[in-house]
């Protein structure tokens, strides 16, 4: 599979307080948008994961992403925006990564997961045909994947009721 990730070399973070900031910035909907990045999602979510014990982030986490997207000039429907497959992905994605690697800083944590095969942009293509997670009912529900099942199940929590 032609992955293009190579042609988009990570962008990995400084510190402790850059990470926090981009969890931060999408918690008050007030990251630029530009910031927005692959490696920003990857980021907030980890953060999230490892310091916001309080949310339900498989529940919270589409509400937070929407009106994100929202307060900063996006819209949320069926061709662009929120996307609920890829966000429980990478939610889930994320916390077999750090419940494997539970040491070191969290930039730490989150930079090896971010430069992991776990963290490529084109991740969720093992998992899932391009037809099946680009289709309108991945976008706004959550479908299984069609071509690998995760490795990581047993980590997932719960799946949000839908």
């Amino acid at each position: 599979m032609a992955s293009g990730a190579d042609d988009h070399p990570p962008r990995l973070f400084g510190t402790d307080s850059e990470v926090r900031r981009i969890a931060a910035g999408l918690l008050a909907r007030s990251l630029p948008r530009p910031q927005w990045t692959h490696e920003a999602h990857l980021a907030a979510v980890c953060v999230l994961i490892l310091e916001h014990p309080e949310l339900v982030l498989e529940q919270e986490l589409p509400g937070i992403i929407s009106s994100y997207n929202i307060a900063v000039g996006g819209v949320n429907d069926s061709t662009q925006g929120y996307h609920e497959t890829l966000t429980q992905f990478w939610l889930a994605n994320a916390r077999a990564f750090l419940d494997d690697r539970r040491d070191g800083s969290p930039v730490g944590r989150i930079n090896r997961f971010i430069a992991s095969p776990e963290g490529r942009r084109d991740a969720p293509l093992r998992h899932f045909s391009r037809d099946r997670l680009f289709s309108v009912e991945a976008r706004l529900g959550l479908v299984e994947p069609d071509v690998m099942r995760f490795p990581w199940d047993s980590h997932a929590a719960p799946a949000p009721q839908l």
